[in-house]
């Protein structure tokens, strides 16, 4: 599943506009209707997202859910992601990458240290990031769930290993996302310099969102 879709809407009219430097965590309250546009300003660089319902944060974001739903391990346009009590919470609208991941989860100091070695085990990870903006939320270690990794390239071998490889993004592609509910948007916009996820050197991304 592959769809290149693009979007309407122009960056004047956003009612939000903000760059994320690299590394760094996001939250944004996102509301019915609304549409939040990623932008990989520079390819092939991985976003960490989360979703968590506004009224109830308890609800949020499953990948089994939309996995089953959809029969497919990959996002594209036209792909619903499902919370955990199945219900839609956000539906891609366009999306001019083609294929996003949600099954590779984010690296933190654990898996930093499995995959390259103890001396990376401090460095700069997606789980931290996701605590910081979670904690600004009241949330904390027992709400983080399987997450979305936009524009990030992990195909499954015939094996069935999942392989992190080169991105297939290119400078400016974007995927929007209009939201079934209210939601609460997380983002990290991941630090990974040990694997071709973010081409060994992570980037800024865009952010912008539109009302209904």
């Amino acid at each position: 599943m592959s769809a290149f879709v693009e979007s309407p809407r122009h960056p004047a009219d956003a009612v939000h506009d903000e760059v994320v430097p690299a590394g760094e965590p996001w939250t944004y309250a996102l509301r019915a209707g609304q549409v939040v546009r990623v932008v990989d300003l520079e390819g092939n660089q991985a976003v960490d997202t989360l979703f968590y319902s506004l009224e109830d944060t308890s609800e949020r974001y499953s990948a089994p859910e939309t996995v089953r739903a959809q029969g497919n391990i990959f996002l594209t346009a036209g792909s619903v992601l499902r919370s955990s009590e199945g219900r839609p919470m956000l539906e891609i609208v366009a999306d001019t990458c083609g294929r996003h991941d949600t099954s590779g989860g984010a690296c933190s100091a654990e898996s930093n240290t499995c995959r390259f070695g103890h001396d990376k085990k401090y460095m700069h990870n997606c789980r931290d990031s996701f605590l910081r903006a979670l904690a600004r939320h009241g949330m904390g270690k027992r709400d983080l769930v399987s997450n979305i990794n936009f524009f990030m390239n992990v195909p499954v071998t015939e094996q069935g290993r999942l392989d992190i490889v080169d991105g297939i993004s290119r400078p400016g592609a974007y995927v929007e996302l209009r939201a079934a509910m209210d939601v609460l948007v997380v983002i990290s916009n991941c630090p990974q310099i040990n694997n071709p996820c973010n081409a060994y050197n992570p980037t800024p991304i865009r952010l912008l969102v539109w009302n209904a």
